[in-house]
């Protein structure tokens, strides 16, 4: 501790910049440790209401794109922000059942393709 004490009063500015620099790199380890703990563990999640195309994507390892193409669904950029299964179906007027079976058939079409 004593060596801290005197390279922080030796160099006060370079030492506080080591430090920022410490929890930045602690702050995106953590941050990526999470995301791939949390991604490992959400594959092949069945479609739900709450979810994006681009979550199911994520999920499916497939393409959002191609989803949306197959599924008939609006692209993003339609609204501003990614929808969701529910609201998708709210602006088109259906139940979101018939939504989420779309999805699901454009995701089995795709993986079929895959393989």
């Amino acid at each position: 501790m004593t060596r801290f004490v005197a390279l922080w009063r030796a160099r006060p500015g370079l030492t506080s910049a080591f430090l920022l620099a410490c929890a930045v790199t602690l702050f995106f380890t953590v941050r990526f440790v999470g995301h791939t703990v949390y991604w490992a563990n959400q594959q092949d999640e069945a479609v739900r209401p709450w979810m994006t195309v681009g979550y199911v994507a994520r999920s499916w390892g497939l393409d959002g794109r191609e989803i949306d193409a197959l599924a008939g669904l609006p692209l993003p950029e339609v609204k501003g922000h990614p929808q969701t299964m529910a609201e998708i179906a709210a602006d088109r007027g259906v139940p979101v059942s018939e939504v989420i079976a779309e999805v699901e058939a454009a995701v089995a079409e795709l993986r079929a393709r895959e393989e």
